[in-house]
């Protein structure tokens, strides 16, 4: 008989992700009542966010509580069904968690075309990353035809379609990886302007070479030194969207910085976080351009599909931090 392999968290973190924070056991099997649907999960999306819906405290959601099945964006098959929307066998993504089988009643949850695009893009670049470099971009950002715009983190799932947007909407894009084979794949591959590799020596100078004209629009996923180093070299009047600071995700102390935040002011910036649930209502418009770019060719998409189940969580989450991924990280279910 089937059972549903399940990672409940079970402590906070002091630092990066340990085993340890989690249980794995085989349950039961949950049966859907009135108005839900039973999902087998086939991949569970594993993105930066997850380290901070574990720790304790104020965000924009509440934390995962100790005892409960680790929140996830993940994709699978609808297997049964008392919900009049959703049908055995339909393909759909949604939080469903870490675990063999979830249970919905359909909110938050979307359905997919697996013949128009495979699972993991789903997950990916036409999903939650997708849609986030989407709006983050032209909504948050609005690039004008010739800015030069800059991301971090730009061979992740999130950066790297920011940089192929705004290729898209006519500016210069450069990038800002980890490594020569992550720079080489945003300029030779994804079509970036230039790349900046924060691990080299010098990366004032790079950046400074690589957008000499300054910088009018930053697409923040990292923040600390790089992004005291990108606030350096702002434009008057630039825009940045703070998407995510994931340098200080694992910090045990609260960072030293920004410490260039005069240039907020010297320079008039406009800095809006954002996450991508404010732009809910208009996901059908994100979805179908991400669709339509897809199709033509004119988006890129990466993923790094890993194999290992539910138990291999803690030990995929921390490749994140570590710059162990090439792409949008995707754990097997």
């Amino acid at each position: 008989m089937s059972t549903n392999r399940t990672a409940r968290l079970a402590a906070r973190p002091h630092g990066m992700v340990t085993r340890d924070l989690f249980t794995f056991a085989d349950e039961a099997v949950p049966e859907p009542g009135e108005g839900e649907f039973l999902v087998k999960l086939e991949m569970y999306s594993i993105d930066p966010a997850m380290r901070g819906w574990i720790n304790e405290g104020r965000s924009y959601v509440p934390p995962v509580g100790i005892g409960e099945v680790m929140r996830s964006i993940a994709g699978g098959i609808v297997v049964k069904s008392n919900h009049p929307g959703f049908a055995e066998g339909d393909a759909v993504t949604g939080i469903l968690g870490v675990q063999t089988y979830a249970v919905s009643d359909g909110l938050g949850v979307s359905k997919v075309d697996l013949s128009a695009a495979s699972m993991d893009d789903w997950l990916g670049g036409l999903g939650m990353p997708g849609l986030t470099a989407y709006f983050g971009l032209l909504e948050v950002c609005k690039p004008k035809e010739g800015d030069i715009v800059v991301v971090s983190a730009a061979s992740g799932a999130v950066g790297s379609i920011v940089g192929q947007i705004a290729k898209l909407k006519g500016c210069r894009a450069v990038g800002i990886a980890g490594g020569p084979e992550k720079c080489s794949y945003l300029t030779d591959e994804l079509g970036f302007d230039a790349a900046v590799d924060y691990k080299q020596d010098g990366l004032f100078k790079a950046l400074r070479a690589a957008c000499p004209d300054g910088i009018d629009v930053y697409f923040e996923n990292v923040g600390g030194e790089i992004g005291d180093t990108v606030l350096a070299q702002m434009n008057p009047f630039g825009r940045i969207a703070v998407c995510g600071l994931i340098s200080a995700y694992n910090a045990t102390q609260a960072p030293d910085g920004p410490k260039n935040f005069r240039s907020i002011l010297v320079n008039r910036l406009n800095v809006r976080g954002f996450i991508v649930f404010d732009f809910l209502s208009q996901y059908p418009e994100g979805i179908k351009q991400l669709g339509e770019w897809n199709k033509a060719g004119k988006l890129k998409l990466r993923q790094d599909v890993r194999e290992g189940g539910v138990d291999a969580y803690p030990e995929t989450l921390n490749l994140l931090f570590t710059g162990g991924n090439n792409g949008k990280l995707v754990l097997k279910a």
